[in-house]
């Protein structure tokens, strides 16, 4: 009686929907986060010494300051500077990106000076421009490189963009809640069975691309 209360039409039907928030937020911003990281990592490979300075210190901000501050900054922080009334939604997706445009270009970086200077000598003695030399030679054995590391800085956007109902995203964490308060007085333990269903959203989602990676490593070694 009490788990037939708990999971019942309407309760599954507002986590499902808090799902689709929070695969929403997170497959957006690793779409924008892939396109723009490949092109910041091949900006961060550039020999200028002030476009690398800025390039790392993009990366070293990124990385040093958690990623709940940005977000409180973005959404508070700016609607009292600036008065910009900012959707929670389209904040979580700002954020995001620019942390995964900083990882994944980092993980760019990586693999395109990895690949040995003679192969890139090479082209350009056969007459190739560096961008053809970029493109036909150094990203297709890059590719291979940066993709299980990629996968695995995704999933890990994929778990993060569960901070996005502390700036009051109605995303699955924030919809669970909602469903244990007002369960409580007819279910006791509520919490976990709520929290239990929403670990096993997040595996769903997860899992398959742990395994894509731990795939892809094999495969490509």
């Amino acid at each position: 009686m009490e788990f037939n209360y708990l999971f019942q039409a309407d309760h599954l039907q507002r986590l499902f929907f808090g799902l689709w928030v929070t695969a929403k937020i997170a497959f957006i911003s690793v779409f924008f986060s892939a396109i723009f990281g490949t092109i910041f990592g091949v900006i961060m490979t550039s020999k200028n010494l002030l476009i690398k300075s800025i390039c790392r210190l993009y990366l070293e901000v990124i990385r040093i300051i958690p990623i709940l501050v940005f977000l409180f900054v973005f959404y508070f922080g700016f609607a009292t500077w600036f008065n910009w009334q900012l959707s929670a939604v389209l904040v979580c997706i700002v954020v995001f990106v620019l942390w995964g445009t900083a990882e994944m270009g980092d993980l760019v970086r990586a693999a395109i000076t990895s690949i040995d200077k003679h192969q890139r000598d090479s082209a350009y003695a056969l007459g190739l421009s560096p961008i053809q030399t970029l493109v036909y030679v150094i990203f297709p054995q890059s590719l291979k490189r940066v993709t299980p590391g990629a996968i695995n800085l995704f999933t890990r956007m994929v778990k993060t963009s569960s901070l996005a109902v502390l700036i009051g995203v109605v995303e699955v964490i924030k919809v669970g809640q909602q469903i244990i308060e007002n369960s409580l007085l007819i279910v006791p333990n509520a919490s976990l069975w709520i929290y239990g269903l929403i670990f096993i959203l997040y595996f769903i989602i997860c899992y398959p691309l742990s395994r894509l990676a731990t795939h892809l490593e094999k495969v490509w070694e």
